[in-house]
């Protein structure tokens, strides 16, 4: 292959400095200590992972090593003995947290329920003696299949109280997902609801299970909490009610001490072919990591009421809805429902009804936000919002400016967060009160993590050059295998550069070592020779103020090699044109160059999305090929886009 760097085309110059008011109040409040520890963490890990292990987390017994490394496996803090669940509610118990809110929960209906950490120990220890009582033992497997309510952190920290692996299925996945999942890790109980809210509408999740495990003969027992309502079936002997288990069981049961390496969790990642990838993460050093970027990044206080808005189906939900707030001591907020039901305002709503402070969110629903219209935010305060996240995908830089202005009234930091399901936390962000932020950037790395930029050879790019983001270091939250296939986890993320870690991702550092994610390398068009990060692009047509949310994606061209098909959702008040289209033609070609002038742009009224929020390129590149759209499906938001779409050929 030719010696080919990705052009970076991004002219964003914009520099947000900390506020004095924030920096007096962080958790780490300097540059000065940021660059201290990170040198330490780098030049002398084991002393520094080790101090922070025995600062963030309770042992049963400490470890005596901090790293075994022999790439690409790592044993962080062996020899200790620990319990996340533990970790999570019993170490606050007899301290001023017992009666804090742990989890304040909104129903998409309304209903409003609060966990303080007391009563989420007890339901938990009270689920650990249910999953004891089903003959569900420490090593084996457990799928939880549920909607956004308190009970799915409960069901996964009593798991994790018994040393039982649990794997949460996201509640929008097909019968046909789930039964994927269960299967390839042998998973001996379900635990489901016979519905969750969405839209207004009861998502059917117990049907699903149902038709799933036709077919998953290593299941015994489907515990099913009662949410909805809706007439579900219920098998004689295998089917048993969350109420009437939990009704009979004692309130008190100690965690067990589990080795540091025991695995905690598999959380399924869908490639856009082939089997689900099991990525495999074990308890001390994802517990620390999920801890530790909790305290740091999102700054948090015995006061906050923080909201991230991931499902638990996600590991954005495992690491920052349940481990690291809990872990931290954070009061969580939990939302089941969309973000427009009953209207677009309702996260709007929830922010103000429960004074949350610090939001994480993605940037698909910020452009979401942009394109329903300001109005709806005018009619709500925001007022106690002191600090904003984004998280799942690079954020372009006007949606990012939406965000400072519109939601943060231009006084809250936001921590552009890049990491993956494989990393287990946060790897590269700004850190509030420390790092200048620009539109568009995740900034520096986060303490032990040592990202590079290589070429197609292997070589170091230089500072401005564009090329695939690798990391150097071994960190304590990573991945530690994929579950069943180690091979395919040497291939997948070990090969590209031995001994390197690949992220997948292209990216590019700029003059001030700030580091920006332009996508997957997937996502890298080759158009006459240039390489082409489509996160560019759409964000030069998102810049442009008729346009609320674009996608680019590439189909095959005999004279470039791809030619640049550009999909354009319109903020609510503009119409469709072909003056538009050219219009948005010329703006991109301004703003990049010719080079990446879209040769097809079309107009859709939605873009083809999962639940959680990512835009299913693949979907749009069959679509702009011409051909039919195959592989998985299950995952769509709503099919009616894809329809429209292709209607629309």
């Amino acid at each position: 292959m030719t010696d080919q760097t990705i052009t970076s085309v991004s002219r964003e110059s914009r520099v947000f400095k900390p506020s004095a008011e924030f920096k007096a109040q962080a958790n780490l409040g300097s540059e000065a200590a940021y660059k201290r520890l990170y040198a330490e963490s780098v030049n002398s890990p084991a002393r520094f992972w080790g101090r922070q292990a025995k600062d963030f987390l309770t042992w049963r017994k400490p470890f005596s090593q901090t790293l075994q490394w022999k790439t690409p496996h790592a044993k962080w803090f062996t020899g200790g003995m620990l319990n996340a669940a533990e970790n999570c509610l019993d170490r606050h118990l007899g301290t001023a947290r017992e009666n804090k809110a742990a989890i304040i929960f909104e129903g998409e209906p309304g209903d409003i329920r609060t966990l303080t950490y007391k009563q989420l120990h007890r339901e938990v220890c009270k689920f650990a003696n249910v999953l004891e009582s089903l003959g569900l033992r420490k090593g084996e497997r457990a799928a939880i299949y549920m909607p956004m309510v308190p009970e799915a952190a409960v069901a996964m920290l009593a798991c994790a109280r018994l040393g039982v692996v649990h794997t949460v299925i996201f509640g929008g996945f097909s019968s046909e997902a789930i039964k994927d999942r269960i299967n390839d890790c042998n998973a001996k109980l379900v635990i489901t609801a016979d519905g969750g809210w969405r839209r207004g509408k009861i998502v059917e999740l117990k049907e699903s299970v149902d038709r799933a495990l036709s077919s998953s003969p290593s299941v015994e027992h489907v515990v099913v909490l009662k949410r909805t309502g809706n007439t579900v079936a219920m098998q004689e002997g295998r089917d048993l009610w969350w109420h009437e288990l939990m009704a009979a069981a004692p309130a008190v049961h100690k965690a067990k001490p589990l080795p540091s390496e025991h695995p905690l969790f598999i959380l399924y990642t869908s490639g856009s072919t082939g089997k689900p990838k099991g990525v495999l993460h074990t308890t001390a050093g994802y517990l620390l990591g999920a801890t530790m970027t909790t305290h740091y990044v999102f700054d948090v206080k015995e006061t906050d009421i923080y909201w991230c808005t991931a499902d638990i189906g996600w590991i954005t939900g495992h690491s920052y809805v349940v481990y690291g707030p809990l872990s931290a001591g954070a009061t969580v907020l939990m939302y089941e429902g969309a973000p427009n039901q009953p209207a677009p305002d309702r996260f709007w709503e929830i922010i103000d009804r429960h004074g949350v402070t610090i939001f994480y969110t993605a940037p698909t629903a910020i452009r979401s936000f942009m394109r329903w219209g300001d109005e709806y935010l005018a009619k709500h305060s925001l007022a106690s919002l002191r600090l904003l996240g984004s998280v799942g995908e690079p954020i372009n830089p006007e949606a990012w400016m939406w965000y400072h202005k519109m939601v943060g009234k231009k006084r809250c930091p936001i921590v552009d967060t890049w990491w993956q399901t494989e990393t287990g936390a946060i790897m590269v962000t700004p850190l509030p009160g420390v790092t200048p932020t620009k539109p568009g950037s995740c900034a520096r790395p986060f303490f032990g993590v040592v990202p590079k930029i290589l070429d197609e050879n292997g070589k170091e790019v230089r500072r401005g050059e564009g090329g695939k983001l690798f990391l150097t270091q071994p960190w304590p939250s990573m991945l530690r295998t994929l579950w069943g296939d180690d091979s395919r986890f040497k291939k997948q993320y070990w090969s590209e550069v031995p001994g390197l870690y690949f992220a997948g991702d292209g990216a590019r550092f700029d003059k001030d070592g700030y580091l920006w994610v332009v996508g997957r390398i997937d996502d890298v068009l080759n158009v006459s020779g240039h390489r082409i990060g489509t996160a560019e692009v759409e964000s030069a047509l998102v810049s442009h103020p008729a346009v609320a949310e674009a996608a680019a994606v590439g189909r095959p061209d005999e004279l470039k090699g791809q030619a640049l098909v550009c999909f354009v959702t319109l903020k609510g008040n503009q119409t469709a044109s072909d003056e538009l289209k050219d219009q948005l033609r010329a703006h991109v070609a301004k703003e990049i160059g010719a080079i990446a002038r879209p040769d097809a742009l079309r107009f859709a009224a939605a873009l083809p999305k999962t639940r959680s929020g990512k835009i299913m390129r693949r979907i749009l590149k069959e679509i702009a090929a011409g051909g039919d759209v195959k592989g998985d499906i299950t995952t769509l938001e709503d099919f009616n886009v894809v329809a429209s779409l292709q209607s629309e050929e």
